[in-house]
């Protein structure tokens, strides 16, 4: 097994990993702010993590990783969609604000983890929620105060504890800015009251509008009471500390976090514990778009986990959660990716011929094919790429060398390479893509023909963009299958053409 090296954004560089102690490695990755159901760019650092959190359990044991995933649960987003939902009960007297609140989040919070379920995400150790820690966030802030690293204003929406970021030298390290070129980038608009324009809020009154906790600070000899709520950073720093202690190893999320929000973990941790780093490596998954376009309502391609599972909204039909998984994958975490119709058509005929090929194992040797599945070691060639800052792109290209060298073996009987099938279906369920009975059924003729077709039509278009490599690759896949495709010209256009026919 090859070390585990992960791009730290933090260096800017590769590194090999090394836990602070192998016997508890601990990661906390960002979760969902629950103010909404969560869309499919939000499913992809779920499934990321979720894939670096079984490699580690892979390497180190399952019981030697703790992976935090918080839920946000204190935000202006979730207040004003509870007013929204419930305002006229709230303005009736028959549910209180707070009550508002915690059903939107609880309903969110449900559909999400039907959600990340049904994309075959692993629960994470533990997931705290921000309205679980107000009194450690209380209590840092305090911290901050006692060390000169944060003070008390007025502004325009009443008193603040600001975190003051010319206290720590080597502010903006993570997102390598200047200090003097820092834009707030936070929930709250920059305002005369602060002493830099890049300080931020990590306590702020609360108005009627708004759900509050009371605090007392101590600043400057005096004792302010303020009945508030949490800043949008102060929460991931307390509920790290908590579960994982005051430096870890891995903090993970999206590019987008980089500034303002894991900058400013990182200065209100540092500062409070003076210690020299949060976490030691900061990995981050690259942007989603959608059909070539930035995801927004405006452009009318916003779509959740939800509508794609259980609506026709994109491409007119479902998709299994299984397909959304491995589409995701299909692309290095790091890299941009175009979520489109294409590309879980071709995720699904995959998943198809995988399916296919366990059929084939389970019809001739459950017992064999169960003990694969079920044995990690089987799948350490694929763990070997995965090793390398989680490149499950070449990972899936083995995995389809073996699928045709499996089903090369299924049809000549060579019973000596049936053991590549075994180390296949190894690294499917290791990935965490579920090949079970409602998976087994797209091998019918009809889905089976439909599926063909699909990658008939994708080879011509890769064809015409003059991508004759994979379009090679889909024609030596659908060999491999026993499908042949022969090309011949439209005899009224001269267009190239493609009809195909299975060989037994």
């Amino acid at each position: 097994m090859s070390e585990l090296k992960l791009y730290n954004t933090l260096t800017r560089t590769k590194e090999t990993f090394r836990p602070i102690d192998p016997a508890n490695v601990r990661m906390y990755v960002c979760g969902p702010t629950v103010y909404d159901f969560a869309h499919i760019g939000n499913a992809r650092p779920v499934i990321v993590f979720d894939v670096l959190y079984r490699l580690l359990r892979h390497l180190y044991g399952a019981e030697h990783v703790t992976y935090v995933r918080n839920i946000t649960d204190v935000d202006d987003k979730i207040n004003a969609r509870a007013l929204s939902d419930h305002g006229e009960a709230i303005a009736a007297g028959t549910m209180t604000l707070n009550q508002a609140i915690a059903r939107v989040t609880e309903k969110t919070a449900n559909q999400f983890h039907a959600d990340v379920k049904a994309l075959g995400c692993l629960e994470p150790s533990f997931e705290p929620r921000a309205t679980q820690h107000i009194p450690g966030m209380v209590a840092m802030i305090q911290q901050l105060l006692d060390k000169g690293c944060a003070y008390v204003a007025s502004g325009e929406e009443g008193a603040e504890v600001l975190f003051d970021v010319t206290s720590m030298p080597d502010y903006g390290a993570l997102s390598r800015r200047n200090l003097d070129e820092q834009q707030a980038g936070a929930r709250v608009a920059v305002e005369k009251h602060k002493r830099h324009p890049a300080d931020f809020v990590l306590w702020k009154q609360s108005g009627a509008q708004a759900p509050g906790w009371e605090a007392t600070f101590r600043f400057e000899g005096r004792a302010v009471a303020i009945l508030g709520r949490p800043g949008w950073h102060i929460e991931c720093s307390v509920m790290s500390a908590a579960h994982l202690g005051e430096t870890f190893d891995i903090h993970g999320g999206g590019i987008d976090l980089v500034f303002p929000h894991h900058e400013n973990e990182i200065a209100q941790s540092r500062c409070t514990h003076g210690t020299p780093v949060m976490a030691n490596y900061w990995l981050h998954n690259g942007f989603l778009q959608v059909e070539g376009k930035k995801m927004a309502k405006s452009e009318g391609n916003f779509v959740t986990i939800h509508d794609l599972l259980h609506t026709d909204k994109f491409g007119g039909r479902k998709w299994p959660g299984e397909v959304l998984r491995l589409a995701m994958l299909m692309t290095h975490y790091r890299e941009p990716i175009d979520f489109s119709v294409r590309r879980l058509e071709e995720a699904e005929a995959t998943i198809h011929r995988w399916a296919k090929i366990r059929k084939a194992y389970s019809d001739r040797n459950w017992v064999k094919l169960n003990s694969a599945e079920t044995t990690p070691s089987l799948a350490d060639p694929i763990a070997d790429f995965l090793a390398d800052d989680l490149n499950t792109v070449s990972a899936i290209q083995t995995m389809q060398t073996m699928a045709r060298v499996t089903e090369a073996a299924l049809r000549d009987g060579d019973e000596g390479n049936m053991y590549v099938g075994l180390r296949l279906l190894a690294s499917i369920a290791w990935l965490g893509i579920d090949l079970g009975p409602e998976t087994a059924a797209l091998s019918g003729p009809e889905i089976e023909e439909v599926l063909i077709e699909r990658e008939v039509n994708r080879r011509l278009a890769l064809i015409r963009e003059r991508n004759f490599a994979e379009a090679d690759r889909i024609r030596e896949d659908l060999a491999a299958q026993g499908i042949q495709l022969m090309d011949y010209k439209d005899p009224e256009t001269g267009e190239r053409r493609t009809k195909w026919e299975v060989k037994r």
